[in-house]
């Protein structure tokens, strides 16, 4: 296992506090590759999404020191598709599946590693509860040492990390194509009688200190009640609100 030095375990906090928190996703997908960068040995990398596409898997790829989405070639992996609709998080190199002697021969190594001059490659398969969310894969070029089990440890820090934003963006995405009404919100949620009255009145626009003044209730016990129905529709601000309820029934 690999021992992680001071800087090391400063650089993997700092990628978790961006997993959370950055807001533009499509930069947090780049910082992240270009920190671990940092962390891992590794010449390219590329991460795609699941597709939303009933006909594809994978889709919207961030590159690093990639020039072409290689979507279409990753589809007909007939070894790699089961692990990764497996609806597991997984971390493994492509010569833990096969022989370095068997993978040399197949169309997929001859139409993308060949012209890339890669030789090994590690794979971050991404899912919760059962789903499949995305997938990085990092690769090497030919002369350099496969990835060892020291690289598959830190990535392993990561997984849960990711999973867990990569699943919030999924459904924020799905909430930006559906609004739901307040009365869904509060059925789907299962939020109280007095969250559904506050969502009821944040949707009309309300202000905070109108709201404690009806309710007869503090700025603080409603500043709780508010982080309660975000936590519930798993949002952090009321621009997230708005996007995913209807203002009106």
């Amino acid at each position: 296992m690999k021992k992680l030095e001071t800087n090391d375990w400063i650089m993997l906090n700092s990628i978790i506090y961006k997993i959370y928190t950055m807001s533009d996703f499509d930069r947090m997908r780049h910082e992240l590759i270009e920190d671990l960068s940092m962390l891992v040995n590794f010449d390219s990398a590329d991460f795609y999404l699941a597709s939303r596409d009933e006909n594809r898997l994978l889709d919207d790829p961030v590159m690093y020191h990639c020039e072409e989405d290689m979507s279409q070639v990753y589809e007909t992996l007939d070894y790699s598709m089961g692990i990764m609709l497996s609806g597991k998080s997984l971390i493994y190199r492509e010569t833990d599946i096969m022989s370095d002697e068997t993978r040399v021969n197949t169309d997929y190594y001859k139409k993308v590693y060949q012209p890339n001059q890669w030789h090994y490659s590690l794979q971050m398969i991404i899912a919760k509860e059962n789903r499949f969310l995305g997938v990085i894969t990092f690769y090497r070029v030919k002369g350099k040492d496969d990835f060892q089990y020291d690289d598959i440890f830190v990535l392993d820090i990561l997984k849960d990390h990711l999973a867990y934003r990569l699943e919030q963006q999924t459904h924020m995405n799905n909430y930006v194509e559906e609004k739901l009404t307040i009365s869904e919100a509060v059925l789907k949620y299962e939020l109280t009688r007095r969250e559904k009255t506050i969502l009821q009145m944040l949707m009309s626009g309300r202000e905070n200190a109108d709201i404690c003044e009806e309710l007869v209730i503090s700025n603080n016990t409603l500043k709780k009640h508010i982080l309660n129905i975000y936590r519930k529709l798993g949002i952090k601000n009321r621009v997230q609100l708005f996007k995913m309820v209807k203002e009106w029934e």
